[in-house]
């Protein structure tokens, strides 16, 4: 390897640049990091914060940047928004959390920013991700159902969504779901609950094997198999998450 080679192999993930769009008169941001070295037809990841976060908190405690300086990583910021579980009068942050509500102003904000990355950076049609921790994932698990056949694999944390079983919409996609086991938000039993929802949607099997430490995987006979990182924390978003996050997401390609 030669040593301009190399130095390309090693250069630093960009830092975080802000986007804007406006949907429906209302500005919407993002942190876009797109990757130092020029790359034809990169892999695009969309990774929402949790009810109260914003987009550069995001960043850091996600860092997907870091780990897959390759792709485009996209932070989105949400509005304040009534929480199911806690903040009823919509004083933080948040995703809606069914399809219908809230106008559908973040799906349409999805909306504005898959077209964006796909036109600025060429992005992978076949290789879209999403993940995010809590209503973060909530939302990340709305999207596969309210835009099905777009994401190749998908990976929330600390998070569930009746819209995966009621929308009708769904079609099986690769999951990655993280959990602890004493979660007093997103309780334990409602994520397994939907933990065994997805995987019966998803044709897998009912027993697992070890995919890497901690996480099971459950083969599936329709090409979306589900892996599960169950860990005895509470609703805090797991170190370990990001890089399992990205080794799950670099195995699945749309249509392969």
């Amino acid at each position: 390897m030669t040593a301009l080679a190399l130095s390309l192999l090693l250069l630093p993930a960009a830092d975080p640049q802000p986007m804007d769009w406006t949907i429906d008169g209302v500005q919407r941001q993002a942190l876009v990091v797109a990757p130092a070295k020029p790359t034809d037809h990169p892999s695009l990841v969309f990774a929402f914060h949790g009810h109260g976060g914003n987009m550069r908190n995001a960043a850091r405690q996600f860092h997907i940047h870091t780990l897959w300086p390759e792709a485009v990583v996209v932070y989105p910021q949400g509005l304040n928004t009534p929480g199911k579980l806690t903040d009823p009068e919509g004083k933080r942050p948040g995703w809606q959390h069914s399809i219908g509500v809230e106008g559908d102003r973040d799906l349409k904000f999805f909306d504005a920013m898959l077209t964006t990355m796909a036109e600025k950076y060429h992005t992978d049609a076949n290789r879209v991700y999403s993940t995010g921790h809590s209503n973060g994932g909530g939302f990340t698990y709305l999207l596969s159902a309210a835009r099905p056949g777009v994401f190749a694999a998908i990976a929330p944390s600390a998070a569930a969504s009746a819209a995966v079983a009621t929308s009708g919409k769904y079609r099986p996609v690769p999951v990655f779901h993280a959990a602890g086991e004493n979660d007093p938000l997103v309780k334990f039993e409602w994520q397994t609950q939907m933990i065994e929802a997805v995987k019966k949607l998803n044709g897998c099997d009912a027993t697992g094997t070890e995919w890497a430490k901690g996480c099971t995987l459950y083969k599936s006979s329709k090409g979306a198999p589900v892996v599960t990182y169950i860990h005895g924390g509470t609703h805090t978003y797991p170190k370990e998450a990001p890089e399992l996050i990205v080794r799950f997401f670099k195995e699945h390609a749309r249509g392969k």
